[in-house]
Order: structure tokens, then sequence, then C-alpha cells
């Protein structure tokens, strides 16, 4: 059952509304068919961008690729995290590094996932921006393509988003994108 959400989720209704309603044109994912597992490096200005980047995975993997999202953030409440576990494939993790504690290690949450077969989608600002203002990367990303250097790494750029549904916004308004 979540399979097919995901797939008709992120393959169908996102990709229309993201292309027809938004204004995002997507580039070839044909590459990502190929490789067994991967790594997305992508900037963050946007609550658009984890769902752009799923919606340009092919549909038959869509349900291995996990986001990275804070905790913190989107897992707050148990309803809230179960919906973005649900909906958004999300893996949860703290923003903080525990390394005497495993399942609360943020690095260790993203190996695990990784070691399981699932790719990640990671945001190496950490947080959303301003609008098309690249900001310092978070050294995690770094740590986890070290530690998992076999792991195929895809370096992604949207550009755009951020002028749709701004941080601090709640309202999407139509502005070309790209990725």
């Amino acid at each position: 059952m979540h399979k097919i959400t995901l797939r008709l989720l992120y393959s169908v209704i996102s990709r229309f509304f993201l292309k027809l309603i938004v204004g995002v044109q997507f580039g070839p994912a044909r590459a990502l068919k190929s490789v067994p597992q991967f790594i997305v490096v992508a900037n963050h200005n946007s609550h658009l961008d984890t769902m752009t980047l799923m919606a340009a995975m092919p549909s038959a993997i869509v349900h291995k690729v996990r986001p990275v999202a804070a905790a913190d953030h989107f897992g707050k409440r148990r309803f809230q995290a179960w919906a973005t576990r649900f909906f958004v494939n999300a893996l949860l993790i703290p923003r903080k590094r525990n390394i005497e504690d495993a399942t609360k290690d943020p690095i260790s949450l993203m190996l695990a996932a990784l070691d399981a077969g699932d790719s990640l989608i990671l945001f190496p600002e950490g947080t959303r921006g301003e609008p098309e203002i690249t900001q310092r990367f978070k050294k995690g990303v770094g740590i986890v393509l070290a530690q998992r250097p076999h792991i195929h790494y895809v370096p992604a750029f949207m550009s755009g988003l951020g002028m749709s549904l701004p941080k601090g916004d709640n309202l999407i308004l139509p502005h070309p994108g790209k990725l």
C-alpha cells in the first residue's frame, strides 16, 4: 500500500501539480534507473524542493528514496511524524550528533538507511534559506559520502522554487522553476 501511495503521489499527482500549476521544468532522471542506490545532494530554498525531487524520481524506485528531514520540525507530534514518514517517505533525524547512542545519531541513522538499501535525499545547507541564495554547507553530508564511497551521489540544483514557496510563506505561487 505504501509503495502504491508513493508512486501515485509523486509520479502522477505531484508531477502534474508541479509542472502545470507551479511551472517546474524537470530534467531527465534516466540515469537513476541504472544505479541500484544513490545519494542526491541538493540545494534547499523551499518546502517544494523535496516534493520536486521525489516527483523527478523514476516511479519504480520512489519507494526506496528517503528524503532526510529534521525530526524536531517534521516529527513534533506522533501523527505528524507518521504522516511525514508515510507520505514523504522521510527519514527523520535529530539535528545534533549523539555519538554515544546510535539511535539518536543522525549520521548513524543515515548510514543505517543506506545499509538497508535505501537511497537518500540530503540538503547540505541543513535548512531552507533565502530564495536563490546558497547557504554554508553542514559537514554531515561530507561524512556520509566519505563513509559510503561506493554509493553514487547525484548533485541536484533547483532554481525558482524559493520564489514559489519561500521560507515563512504558506501560499504557493506559480513561478518558473527548474531541476
